[in-house]
């Protein structure tokens, strides 16, 4: 194997060559069955040391190039693509060539990261100060409607900020236990807590 690839950054067994990474991102893409942004490829594949930042960005742009990677439209304000019948073709192909390890940390990788933009665009937060300190807004969408919306008050801006990442952490639970709260159903509260806590 021929490695044709900057290092720096590269964990012991990562990718360096240029072809490889076109396939893992190719293998990537067709696992996940979802449109991927260059940013979210890339980040997937970086994380955890699997193949250097700049030769995947290259990569990415040299599968575009070659039609492999067609645009599918914009999420989250960022261009996605999939893959072409070439790129598919690509995936199946050599799918056998990237060793196990790497195809599963980069899918994991993928698919937390899916996962979280998605939580982000059905849970919506807002932090703003007032002449006391700071409220913190949060909403949860449901389609076309809120489910629930609801503001707190923060002394302080590192608290407000604790609170949304304790929202996103787990917006359903913080659902649940509101909603359990206000119909006065303790078993719908116990439940929501175990899901944050374990068992009670």
């Amino acid at each position: 194997m021929t490695f044709d690839t900057f290092d720096e950054g590269i964990a012991l067994g990562g990718i360096r060559n240029k072809d490889e990474i076109k396939t893992l991102i190719c293998y990537l893409i067709h696992c996940v069955k979802e449109s991927m942004s260059k940013n979210t490829v890339v980040e997937s594949i970086v994380n955890d040391n699997i193949a250097n930042f700049f030769e995947t960005c290259a990569a990415f742009d040299d599968l575009i190039k070659n039609g492999n990677l067609i645009e599918s439209g914009v999420l989250d304000g960022e261009q996605t693509y999939n893959l072409s019948e070439r790129g598919i073709v690509i995936a199946n192909q050599l799918e056998t060539s990237l060793s196990y390890t790497v195809r599963e940390k980069t899918y994991k990788c993928a698919i937390k990261l899916l996962a979280e933009k998605k939580k982000r665009r059905e849970n919506k937060t807002k932090i703003y100060k007032t002449d006391n300190g700071y409220v913190f807004n949060c909403r949860m969408l449901g389609g076309d409607m809120d489910l629930f919306e609801f503001s707190l008050y923060a002394p302080d801006l590192e608290q407000a900020n604790r609170m949304e990442k304790a929202f996103f952490d787990n917006p359903s639970a913080v659902y649940k236990t509101m909603l359990g709260l206000l119909t006065q159903d303790k078993e719908t509260v116990g439940e929501a807590l175990e899901d944050l806590y374990g068992v009670l």
